[in-house]
């Protein structure tokens, strides 16, 4: 496998009052951002903020089509969209420094920065269910017509990564420009990824590879997994 640069279609933001995105999700209308004390919906084309809801979201952030859930500090909590009303509460995998955050097929997958895992959770108690471990922190998961994909974010270099999640082999790496640091990564159901860009306070939307230019070659070193 020969990592490929990643393309910048557009950058969303900076946006008012915000200084770190934590974490990224699109619920297929808009991108919503954790950014500290509140969560902003903006729209995915020219980043209009379109609403505000004071919840706290420090990291990760997710959609079930119904449903936000946001990583707060050691926790993660399920949170109506349209009042900001938390709904539960469960304790996030490992306790404080989750990252990424998404949903698929019934379950949270969560990413751990410092740890360099990738947890699967049941999202009612928070059980962990599978570990992938990396070699470099994980700083966004999101999900991609069932291929999982990862950010990176170590040594001022980041990347996005689709790995194998049962062996968690890495199979592609799109590398970031430098200076561009991912904190959330989402796939918006077509062609192109949300990044997070950490204190730039920015979205970065990077275009999603062709399937016919990818390779499914695992790299030299993989990662491995195991199971909860």
């Amino acid at each position: 496998m020969k990592p490929s640069p990643a393309e910048i279609i557009r950058e969303l933001g900076p946006f008012t009052g915000v200084s770190q995105i934590g974490g990224v999700s699109f619920d297929g209308e808009r991108v919503w951002i954790a950014a500290g004390d509140r969560l902003l919906a903006i729209d995915p084309m020219n980043g209009a903020v379109r609403r505000s809801l004071a919840v706290a979201g420090h990291a990760g952030t997710a959609f079930d089509g119904r449903h936000l859930f946001q990583i707060a500090e050691g926790r993660i909590q399920k949170v109506d969209p349209e009042s900001g009303r938390v709904l539960a509460t469960i304790p996030a995998p490992g306790g404080t420094g989750s990252s990424g955050l998404a949903w698929a097929e019934g379950t949270l997958w969560v990413g751990h920065n410092r740890e360099r895992k990738i947890y699967e959770i049941d999202p009612e108690t928070g059980a962990v269910l599978r570990t992938i471990t990396s070699n470099r922190f994980v700083t966004g998961v999101t999900w991609v017509d069932g291929e999982l994909w990862h950010g990176t974010w170590e040594s001022d270099e980041s990347e996005l990564r689709r790995i194998d999640a049962q062996t968690g082999k890495v199979l592609e790496s799109l590398i970031m420009p430098a200076g561009s640091r991912v904190s959330g990564l989402e796939w918006d159901g077509g062609d192109q990824f949300f990044c997070g860009g950490g204190a730039s306070g920015k979205v970065r939307v990077v275009r999603r590879p062709e399937r016919g230019v990818r390779s499914d070659k695992a790299v030299a070193s993989p990662v491995d997994a195991t199971e909860a």
